[in-house]
């Protein structure tokens, strides 16, 4: 999928770690599809609480949640030193209409991004805390594989703050919860450095028969 998109993408845009690709309320103009780094996106409720709805690596577009409003929904923020392919929408739009790959393209990445929110539900709604957080890791594993990247043996961008904003839970949860799977001969954990020494064991934690 980035590999289309970037093609109508000449222009590269280098964001510093910490700070902000585009921010809520921005008006909408163009999709990004991340190049290298990681970002996180932050949705604000009521009260002017934020929680990350999401992390986003190398090959993910972001952008999508500003095309039905005309603003974006939300803040993405480069958890690193990072860089994305900018694709103005309406060069999009346009030659959507004339190549039915790129459309289909569009239409498969606006229903990945319907998947995650649904995943993001599920995960919150109806998961123990210590399998919302093997089902972060096993996700993420799986996703550094798909890449082409150690899926057992990887750096975690985001902080456990960050990681309990995600899955709602406390940063002391998420703690003691990564202790727990250490303790258990499950994962290694150094600092944001995780080794999965168990992904079996992981996995059934994850999704208990």
């Amino acid at each position: 999928m980035p590999g289309t998109f970037e093609k109508l993408a000449p222009t590269q845009r280098h964001v510093r770690s910490g700070g902000p690709l585009f921010v809520s309320g921005d008006p909408f103009g163009s999709l990004y599809s991340v190049h290298s780094g990681f970002f996180k996106t932050i949705t604000l409720d009521g009260d002017g609480h934020g929680q990350v709805t999401g992390f986003h690596m190398a090959g993910d577009l972001l952008g999508l949640d500003g095309i039905g409003s005309g603003r974006y929904q939300l803040t993405a923020t480069a958890l690193e030193d990072s860089v994305v392919a900018v694709m103005p929408y309406a060069l999009v739009e346009a030659l959507s209409c004339e190549a039915p790959d790129l459309q289909r393209e569009l239409h498969i990445a606006l229903s990945r991004e319907i998947a995650r929110e649904h995943r993001l539900m599920l995960v919150l709604g109806s998961m123990r805390a210590e399998q919302r957080l093997a089902t972060f890791l096993v996700n993420l594993s799986r996703r550094f594989r798909r890449r082409g990247y150690s899926a057992s043996d990887f750096h975690l961008r985001m902080t456990r703050a960050d990681i309990g904003s995600y899955l709602g839970m406390t940063l002391e949860t998420v703690s003691r919860l990564f202790s727990r799977l250490q303790e258990h001969g499950i994962v290694e954990v150094r600092q944001r450095r995780v080794r999965l020494i168990d992904a079996d064991r992981l996995q059934a934690i994850a999704a208990p028969a």
